[in-house]
């Protein structure tokens, strides 16, 4: 983009240390996995094929997000067990490993999987912490790790509310719905957020999960983030960090009021900041500028997922057409992410390849976008440990580059 034009082998690609920051477990499954899972716990699926799963549900291109969304229905409900969440956890950190996700924070809703007096958060949340934590064992036991100063594989959980739900999301929400019938919905949705975030944080503090942040997932339009401010607060307070779905089925307004109102760190997707044609502003143009600009100044890191974007948003017909590169010329803090590995049939390589050849981009951007990862996540360690993390990663960054002929990136270019 700003410089001659690179081109990237796939190999290369692969090998260079990358993060998923944005990714749902739920939507990552393998579907061998799903299909073995289901027929476990008697879970009827539209086919018992990979390739009949693939034509029906997890699809090349979806109608909308309505659509998108459908494959979860029968991905939650096969993680309703802590084996099934561990070893999905596992699965889904190999899978990391095996593309060079050096960096994985994998998000979920936990109370989606909570049934009564069998599974409960603290259970959730240490099954998935069981299956990674097993993956960063034996990673750092390999001979690339123990000997060769390869970066070893770190991982965070981050803990989604829902800007709404309905009975029909499981049994903690149908329960919470019958014993407040008569108190406003939106309130109870905040009620639903604020247990939860008193529930992960007294994970992360009394049982020693590494539970790295706090989400708000679901459908954008029509439930605002205000709902949930109580829920924010109380991480806020407590030093949890917090993204935000945002940006993704509403306007700019939306990413605003996430920054604002729930002191949001990162924006997940962020695909309409530019969309001034969904501003109320009186000028829209100046209103979204200043946005970009401020996002831009406090390196508010958005979580970029290009593919699950042009699956649900039909006016994104080409990679071209993705507001990324507006992104990157305007210096934003990005990164690339896949959300959803099984329901988008991506990795984060893809997401890069594609990226890549679609903006042009030089050494230097592809290394920044990539390095932003490391730099604005939310690193389950000290600040010392993360430094010390990232400073391994970039060296690693710098000798895979070599090894592959590729020019390293001079200081002055860094971000």
């Amino acid at each position: 983009m700003n410089g001659p034009r690179a081109r990237y082998s796939t190999d290369f690609l692969r090998a260079l240390p990358k993060t998923d920051l944005h990714c749902h477990l739920d939507g990552s499954l393998r579907l061998g996995t799903l299909i073995e899972l289901a027929r476990e716990r008697k879970v009827k699926l539209p086919s018992e094929t990979e390739q009949g799963l693939r034509e029906l549900v997890f699809k090349e291109q979806y109608r909308d997000l309505p659509d998108y969304l459908h494959g979860f229905a029968y991905t939650c409900a096969v993680l309703t067990d802590e084996e099934a969440l561990e070893r999905v956890s596992y699965e889904l950190g190999q899978d990391c490993l095996a593309e060079g996700v050096r960096y994985l924070e994998v998000r979920f809703a936990p109370q989606l999987h909570v049934r009564s007096g069998v599974l409960d958060i603290p259970r959730i949340l240490a099954a998935v912490d069981r299956g990674l934590a097993r993956v960063r064992r034996e990673h750092e036991a390999t001979d690339g790790v123990s000997n060769h100063g390869e970066p070893p594989f770190r991982y965070g959980l981050i803990c989604c509310a829902m800007r709404m739900f309905t009975a029909g999301f499981g049994p903690y929400f149908r329960d919470l719905l019958d014993v407040l019938p008569h108190w406003p919905v939106k309130k109870v949705y905040g009620i639903a957020s604020l247990s939860l975030a008193r529930a992960v944080v007294d994970a992360r503090d009394r049982h020693g999960l590494p539970v790295v942040g706090f989400d708000l997932a679901g459908a954008e339009a029509g439930h605002p983030a205000h709902d949930h401010v109580e829920a924010y607060d109380f991480c806020h307070r407590h030093f949890l960090k917090k993204t935000v779905h945002a940006g993704e089925a509403y306007g700019p307004e939306s990413i605003f009021e996430a920054i604002t109102r729930l002191n949001a760190d990162r924006i997940g997707h962020g695909t309409h900041l530019y969309a001034v044609d969904q501003v109320e502003d009186d000028d829209a143009h100046r209103y979204v500028r200043q946005l970009s600009e401020y996002i831009a100044d406090r390196r508010v890191l958005i979580e970029v997922c290009v593919t699950s974007n042009m699956q649900t948003m039909p006016e994104l017909r080409r990679v071209q057409d993705h507001p990324l590169g507006r992104m990157i010329q305007d210096r934003l803090s990005v990164t690339l992410c896949t959300d959803n590995r099984l329901v988008s049939r991506t990795t984060v390589t893809e997401e890069v390849h594609k990226v890549t050849e679609a903006f042009h981009m030089t050494s230097a951007e592809l290394r920044n976008t990539l390095l932003h990862g490391f730099k604005r996540s939310f690193f389950p360690g000290s600040y010392k440990e993360k430094r010390a993390y990232v400073r391994k990663v970039i060296d690693f960054y710098d000798r895979v580059s070599k090894e592959h002929g590729q020019p390293t990136v001079a200081r002055g270019e860094e971000r």
